[in-house]
């Protein structure tokens, strides 16, 4: 487990959002964030691969809105940090791996662009982050979710470090790719959510925007905290 390291009065019970494209480094970067704040760390971006996981057991089309909608509603979704893995629990099964697949992957940004979907999730992030202590990061945690974060970052990256990036965590699972086919599936995924007509991906006019093209995770920790300390009063 990574050890809490700032105890500041200043830290107590505050929203952190953080929001960016895919591959952009806001999952590693919110979770050790959090761990480091000794706060939780909300996945909303998990939230919605849990369901469309769930959702491809049970036979649900990406497109089937009001079903996907009703499947939402009554989902239980857990997050457990583990050996600095944030694991993911639908009903109390783990599917941690099972939600990175290519297949959910494919489908997570068809099945989050529901209205309805996004509200049913919506509702249960914000009872999660309703006492603070909280980093949450997805697409619209910053516009949507938490709209009145007390601090909101944006993270970006070129599209082809996005990519490598995607590309050593897909091996890491065992599966093949390329890089040129990683580069398209980003641009296809980037394009669908900026594009939704319901919470698509925009930047926050009041969010720090932190480019983390050519840092380590590392690097992108130790700026999102710095720029915790110098803006959180």
């Amino acid at each position: 487990m990574i050890p809490p390291r700032y105890r500041l009065t200043k830290f107590r019970n505050k929203v952190i959002a953080i929001d960016g494209p895919a591959g952009s480094g806001k999952s590693t970067t919110a979770r050790i964030v959090a761990a480091r704040l000794g706060y939780i760390y909300l996945d909303t971006g998990a939230m919605y691969r849990a369901l469309t996981y769930f959702a491809s057991t049970q036979g649900v089309e990406p497109s089937d809105g009001a079903r996907l909608t009703a499947l939402a509603s009554g989902l239980s979704i857990e997050f457990e940090t583990h050996e600095d893995i944030n694991r993911v629990s639908i009903n109390g099964q783990d599917v941690t791996n099972e939600i990175r697949s290519p297949e959910v992957t494919q489908q997570v940004s068809e099945v989050s662009a529901h209205k309805d979907v996004r509200k049913a999730m919506v509702a249960k992030q914000r009872e999660i982050g309703r006492n603070g202590s909280i980093v949450a990061e997805g697409r619209d945690t910053t516009t949507v979710v938490f709209p009145d974060a007390h601090v909101k970052v944006y993270l970006e990256a070129s599209v082809r470090a996005r990519a490598q990036r995607r590309l050593i965590d897909l091996a890491r699972m065992g599966v093949a790719t390329s890089v040129e086919e990683q580069i398209a599936e980003l641009q296809r995924r980037d394009a669908m959510d900026s594009g939704r007509k319901h919470s698509p991906l925009t930047k926050a006019k009041d969010a720090y925007v932190v480019d983390t093209t050519n840092c380590t995770i590392e690097e992108q920790v130790e700026r999102v905290l710095s720029l915790l300390k110098t803006v959180l009063k």
